[in-house]
C-alpha cells in the first residue's frame, strides 16, 4: 500500500493512465510478446521463473515499444520534420523502425564504440546515421547540432514521459494477460525508461509487486544513487553490457528512488553465463544487457537475502535480443 499511495501523492513522469493510452495507440504496431518457463532455470534458482521476451519484440528489443508511442504522439506538423535522438543501438533502431512506419525521417546520432550489429540495425529500418564519440558530452552536442540543421523533434532514449509510457505496456501485457500472480519482476537498468514504465504499471496493478533492477557492477551508478539518495553519475563505465552503460535522467530518478525496491548488481561474467543459459536452455538469442536479469535471480546476494525469500514468482523481463553473432558463425569456416 506505501508504493500505491506514494504513487498518488507524488506526480512522476508517467502514470497508469498515460500507460493505458500508450498501450492503444502502439497495440496495432508491436509484438505482444511472449513467456517462457523452464523447469530447470527454476532448479537453478529455487523458484518459479518466467522470462517476458522482449528480444522477440519488433526491432529486437523492449524499445520499440518507446519509439513507437513517441512517433505515433507527434502531431503531423512536428512529424514532417523528423525524429532524432542519441543511443548506442537499440532505441537508435527502435526510433528508426517507427520512424519508417509512420513515414518520416529518422536522423541517429551513435557513438562510434556502438556494436556493429546494432549499427546494421539503424541503416536497415532506415535511420540515417551521425556518428559521435563515445561520451555523453559529445552525443548530446552531435544531436544538438542535428536538431538545429534540421527542426526535427529530439525523442530521449530514456528521460521522456511518451518513452516511460511505452515501456510501461510491459506490465500490462505480464499481469493482466500472462501471469497475474508474480511476486517480483526483475528488470534491467541503465537510464532507467524501462524500469520506471513496469514500476509504475506493475505497482498500479499489484501494489504489493516487487520491483528489482538489475544492474552490472562496472557500471552501478544506479545502486550508488539509491544508497545516496541522489544521483551519482560515473566519469566511465566497464562492463560487457553495452546498453546499460547510462545514467538515470531527472524524469526517471524520482520513480527508482521511489518504486524500486532493490537493485541488484552482478559481475560481468554472472551476466555472460546468464547469456549463455539463455542460448543453451531457453534457445534464445539474448544480449548481454537482456540475461542481466536472470544473473542477479541467480545471483548469491540475492538468494541468501532473507527480505526476499518470498519472492517464489518472479518475472524477468529479457529486454533484447541483438547480439553480435558473427564471432558463431565465423568459427564456423575455420
Amino acid at each position: 500500500m506505501e508504493a500505491e499511495s506514494q504513487m498518488r501523492e507524488i506526480k512522476y513522469a508517467a502514470d497508469i493512465s498515460s500507460i493505458k493510452e500508450a498501450q492503444a495507440r502502439i497495440k496495432p504496431f508491436i509484438h505482444e510478446t511472449p513467456v517462457l518457463s523452464s523447469e530447470t532455470l527454476n532448479l537453478l534458482s529455487g523458484r518459479q521463473l518466467f522470462f517476458k521476451c522482449e528480444c522477440f519484440q519488433k526491432g529486437g528489443a523492449f524499445k520499440f515499444r518507446g519509439a513507437c508511442n513517441a512517433v505515433y504522439s507527434l502531431d503531423d506538423d512536428q512529424a514532417a520534420k523528423g525524429v532524432v535522438t542519441h543511443s548506442s543501438g537499440n532505441h537508435a533502431a527502435a526510433l528508426s523502425l517507427a520512424a519508417k512506419l509512420r513515414g518520416i525521417p529518422a536522423y541517429i546520432v551513435i557513438p562510434k564504440n556502438a556494436p556493429k550489429c546494432k549499427v546494421e540495425n539503424v541503416v536497415r529500418y532506415g535511420g540515417q546515421v551521425i556518428w559521435s564519440e563515445p561520451t555523453m558530452q559529445s552525443r548530446e552536442s552531435t544531436a544538438a547540432k542535428v536538431l538545429q540543421e534540421t527542426g526535427a523533434v529530439l525523442l530521449h532514449p530514456y528521460n521522456d514521459r511518451r518513452i516511460i509510457s511505452g515501456q510501461g505496456t510491459i506490465s500490462l501485457e505480464l499481469l493482466e494477460q500472462q501471469v497475474p500472480h508474480l511476486d517480483a519482476i526483475v528488470v534491467p537498468i541503465s537510464g532507467g525508461g524501462l524500469i520506471s514504465g513496469v514500476a509504475l504499471a506493475a505497482k498500479s496493478i499489484n501494489p504489493a509487486i516487487r520491483v528489482f533492477a538489475a544492474e552490472p557492477e562496472g557500471a552501478n551508478d544506479a545502486a550508488q544513487s539509491k544508497e545516496a539518495g541522489r544521483i551519482i553519475t560515473l566519469p566511465e563505465t566497464n562492463t560487457v553490457a553495452d546498453g546499460l552503460r547510462a545514467s538515470l535522467g531527472d524524469l526517471t530518478w524520482p520513480i527508482v528512488r521511489d518504486l524500486v525496491d532493490g537493485i541488484i548488481t552482478v559481475e560481468d561474467r554472472e551476466i555472460i553465463n546468464a547469456m549463455k543459459l539463455c542460448f543453451e536452455i531457453l534457445k534464445v538469442a539474448v544480449e548481454s544487457s537482456g540475461a542481466i536479469g536472470l544473473a542477479a535471480v541467480l545471483s548469491d546476494s540475492f538468494k541468501n537475502n532473507p527480505a526476499w525469500k518470498d519472492c517464489t514468482n518472479i518475472g524477468i523481463v529479457l529486454s533484447g535480443g541483438n547480439v553480435d553473432l558473427g564471432i558463431i558463425w565465423d568459427s564456423y569456416t575455420k
